[in-house]
């Protein structure tokens, strides 16, 4: 059982996930606020919602951003594509 509680600590430290901060509040209400520029009330509180689950607050920072415009950076894209695939998942639309 210590292994296997060991294995996973040092996992989420590889990976980064005991390091991730999670999306603000200052970020969810920016990130509304930004998606109702050109989607619905219902579209963008639950894309809002999803957001805060499934992305930290850096990769929060590159969505708003992708979202007003600016290029996205290769290095993301796989990342981005899988935010955005979940995100329509938990919203109940799509795939």
């Amino acid at each position: 059982m210590k292994t296997t509680a060991l294995t996973l600590a040092t996992l989420a430290l590889c990976t980064g996930a005991a390091l991730a901060a999670p999306p603000s509040a200052e970020q969810k209400a920016d990130f509304y606020k930004t998606c109702m520029e050109r989607g619905s009330e219902q579209l963008c509180s639950c894309k809002a919602d999803a957001a805060m689950t499934l992305i930290d607050s850096d990769f929060m920072a590159i969505v708003i951003a992708s979202m007003r415009g600016r290029s996205l950076d290769p290095k993301y894209a796989v990342a981005y594509n899988d935010y955005i695939v979940g995100s329509t998942r938990a919203c109940g639309m799509g795939m």
